[in-house]
C-alpha cells in the first residue's frame, strides 16, 4: 500500500518510537548539568599539564 506499510505492521510506530527516544534523551542530557558535546579540545593537552602537577606534589611533599 505504501513504503509506510509493510505486512500490516504501520511504520508510524517506528517513527513515533524514534521521536520518543530523541525526546527522552535530549531531556536526560539537558538535566545532566554541564555537559560539553562539543567533542575534542585541542591546543590543551593534559599530558602538558601532567608534569607540571608531578612537580608540585613532589615539592610539597619535600
Amino acid at each position: 500500500m505504501g513504503a509506510f506499510f509493510y505486512e500490516g505492521i504501520v511504520m508510524w510506530k517506528i517513527i513515533v518510537g524514534f521521536a520518543v527516544f530523541a525526546a527522552v534523551a535530549l531531556f536526560v542530557l539537558s538535566k545532566g548539568g554541564d555537559i560539553d558535546m562539543s567533542g575534542e579540545k585541542h591546543g590543551a593537552s593534559p599530558e602538558a599539564e601532567a608534569p607540571a602537577a608531578t612537580a608540585k606534589a613532589s615539592a610539597a611533599s619535600q
